[in-house]
């Protein structure tokens, strides 16, 4: 198997962890009242899994804006980028597969007295703004938000790559970022940083989500180019 065809491999199999990981505990955690803390530390867990399950291979970036951010900071080959993305779009659409087949074989309707199908719980974890934010913020709040969080989260990753980096922590580094982002942002917009991770959420709630999901798109993928300037004004060419 070529290079290429083993990153878009241990892509897809990194996103399908943090799909699961991520929008499976909101799904289902919080139906046993584990909380934005618990669904934070969910998205941290399962990427911090990931980095050290396919680091080596791929560098684990499971998310289209790092694939990006770190091209436009020359840290990942373009003819690879392509691969990148088309495993990270599959291993989501995996991860939300396998967690709606879950939803649809069960049957927790009756046990809880509420409906609950595929869409409607894909609902609960799908990124929005204005009445789908959980908490009411306009779109400007997100855009600001999705780019900001970002910028901040990339800029962290593409710090681990530093000569003056302790070796082994990048898992634990990006991880433990991942859960701060989630924890300053579910409730603003369910948090994105990641068109993979929103568009699996997206196709499996339809309706509203889908037509707010360019804004999930888009704007994480702004993110990762601002953390490219942040990069190159504070670090020095010799650490990079």
């Amino acid at each position: 198997m070529s290079k290429n065809a083993r990153i878009l491999v241990a892509e897809a199999v990194g996103t399908m962890i943090l799909v699961l990981g991520g929008p499976g505990t909101a799904i289902f955690g919080t139906r046993l009242g584990i909380g934005t803390l618990g669904v934070s530390f969910a998205f941290g867990l399962s990427l911090l899994c990931a980095a050290y399950m396919i680091g080596s291979i791929s560098g684990c970036h499971i998310n289209p804006a790092v694939t990006i951010g770190l091209w436009a900071l020359r840290k990942t080959e373009g003819r690879a980028v392509p691969y990148y993305i088309v495993g990270q779009i599959v291993g989501a659409m995996v991860g939300a597969g396998l967690i709606a087949l879950i939803i649809s074989t069960g049957d927790l309707a009756p046990k809880r007295g509420t409906a609950t199908t595929v869409k409607t719980m894909f609902a609960g974890a799908s990124n929005g703004f204005g009445s789908h934010s959980p908490s009411g913020f306009s779109l400007t709040s997100v855009i600001i938000t999705e780019i900001v969080m970002t910028a901040i989260f990339i800029a962290v990753i593409a710090s681990t790559s530093r000569k003056s980096m302790p070796s082994g922590f990048t898992g634990l580094t990006v991880g433990l970022m991942l859960a701060l982002v989630h924890m300053i942002s579910i409730p603003i917009d369910n948090t994105s940083v990641n068109p993979a991770r929103s568009l699996a959420t997206a196709v499996y709630a339809g309706g509203w989500a889908m037509s707010q999901l360019w804004v999930f798109i888009v704007f994480p993928i702004v993110g990762g180019l601002v953390a490219v300037g942040l990069w190159k004004l504070m670090v020095s060419p010799e650490d990079a």
